[in-house]
């Protein structure tokens, strides 16, 4: 017997919608993607400490200069457009063509009292865009302070 994935083709983002509701967040409208499919939108680790946020997004296969990341009033916006062209070589005819043409989005709500937006910093490396948001001083925890009992 050979086990396969339920699909409804009438309805593609029907199951998603189902399961967002789940998972939780149901009103981030801005982090959905109703093509039935993840494909177009990469996953996302987000880590936090005492010192600072990161977030890493999975896409591989760009280039550094494929992004654009932007942090405005608190909300952090990292998009990317990507178009691969494909050009005909002497000798060489091109029978069948499909376009490759890619796109995303993703915005993240943080408070501008905890990020030191100027101290943003970020790196692409291995299919890994990893962004290191420094908290302020003013809002990392502090040292307990030990009184001694004379």
């Amino acid at each position: 017997m050979k086990l396969t994935r339920f699909s409804n083709n009438l309805i593609p983002a029907f199951p998603s919608l189902i399961d967002r509701f789940f998972e939780g967040d149901l009103m981030d409208w801005n982090n959905w993607n109703f093509t039935g499919s993840d494909s177009t939108l990469p996953a996302v680790n987000v880590k936090e400490n005492d010192d600072e946020i990161t977030i890493e997004v999975a896409a591989p296969g760009f280039k550094k200069d494929d992004f654009k990341l932007n942090f405005d009033n608190g909300r952090l916006t990292i998009s990317s457009e990507k178009e691969e062209k494909f050009e005909e070589k002497e000798g060489e005819k091109i029978t069948r063509l499909e376009f490759s043409y890619s796109s995303f989005q993703r915005s993240f709500s943080m408070p501008e009292t905890v990020v030191n937006a100027e101290k943003i910093t970020a790196k692409y490396n291995d299919g890994i865009l990893r962004l290191t948001l420094p908290k302020r001083e003013e809002v990392k925890p502090k040292p307990v302070k030990h009184i001694k009992i004379s």
